[in-house]
């Protein structure tokens, strides 16, 4: 029998490489997705359209996480091994302007997953997405005993959920798991977030689409890795005798400067001339510095990330080329 996996979010960039990953393993995955009224499924179609669908090893399920009886219909349903929960309101400055949809879905959904395992008595093993906004205010470099200190209600939500997972698995003895994985992104990253708006950018400019990128705060450092080798240690996790959180960075920090000034030079051009700042992407309070120690995902796991914030605005560049030139 082969193992199934549960994921929420499997729209969204984690979830489509996740999912990815899991096939090649010889799981059944299946994917819980929202209905809209446009079926947006552009970063999994390929796995909706090809041989995984046909041989019965990847399915969608419609659902949401504000609704708890339809979750739990599909949880007891699929009855999987591992369950993901990846899906989020996940843009920080967006949850300043939603902040209890925010808390919904990323405080209090998590919760009521995790009473579906609990009271369904199923050994489900559960992965939490959580965060490096978690540290906020704290200074680099952060690991898994530094003091947490939220600074957006998406962050202080996030926290919420990360004692949640805590909390069950000390009182209920579920195999539950917080990875506080840092920034990670890739081509298919969402086109708000600021390295996919660089990388896009840059490719607009060079293609004579674009004159301005407009950006805020460039001083911002972040530990920027690659989304696909992060869900590597998701899927790590979920493997160990017991349940622990872990960091999981590139442990090399770098400013939104640095990286806007990579991604011009991709193309040869200078990112002062086409850069400006704009104070309307100022968060009402700031994370000045996310750097992370992964020494123990590294220790523990097993895992080290290969691909570095440079490297990664190299290849998000020349993706987006090819978009644009396709």
């Amino acid at each position: 029998m082969h193992k199934k996996a549960f994921i929420t979010g499997v729209t969204g960039q984690d979830g489509s490489y996740l999912s990815e990953f899991l096939l090649d393993k010889g799981y059944e995955v299946h994917g819980l997705i929202r209905r809209s009224s446009s079926f947006n499924i552009s970063r999994i179609a390929h796995l909706h359209q090809d041989r995984h669908v046909r041989e019965n090893k990847f399915h969608i399920h419609y659902g949401d996480l504000s609704d708890g009886s339809s979750l739990t219909n599909l949880i007891l349903r699929i009855q999987p091994d591992e369950l993901y929960n990846l899906a989020a309101q996940s843009h920080v400055m967006s949850s300043f302007t939603m902040p209890v949809f925010t808390g919904a879905i990323d405080g209090l959904a998590p919760l009521s997953i995790l009473e579906v395992i609990r009271t369904s008595g199923l050994p489900i093993k559960y992965y939490q997405a959580s965060t490096s906004e978690l540290f906020g205010a704290m200074p680099p470099p952060q690991n898994e005993e530094t003091r947490f200190y939220p600074r957006s209600p998406y962050a202080a939500a996030k926290l919420y959920a990360y004692w949640t997972t805590v909390n069950y698995r000390e009182a209920y003895g579920i195999h539950a798991s917080n990875g506080i994985l840092f920034n990670h992104e890739s081509p298919r990253r969402g086109e708000t977030f600021v390295t996919r708006k660089i990388s896009q950018g840059v490719a607009q400019i060079k293609m004579g689409l674009l004159k301005k990128l407009y950006l805020g705060n460039l001083d911002a450092i972040r530990d920027w890795g690659y989304a696909k080798e992060y869900v590597e240690s998701m899927w790590l996790m979920l493997q160990q005798p017991q349940p622990s959180d872990y960091v999981v960075a590139t442990g090399i920090g770098a400013s939104v400067r640095d990286f806007c000034e990579r991604a011009f030079n991709r193309v040869e051009l200078n990112w002062e001339d086409h850069v400006v700042f704009d104070e309307s992407y100022i968060r009402p309070t700031e994370v000045n510095a996310l750097i992370g120690d992964p020494t123990k995902a590294k220790t523990h796991l097993g895992w080290a990330a290969k691909t570095h914030w440079d490297e990664l605005a190299d290849l998000m560049v020349d993706s987006d080329l090819r978009n644009l030139q396709r």
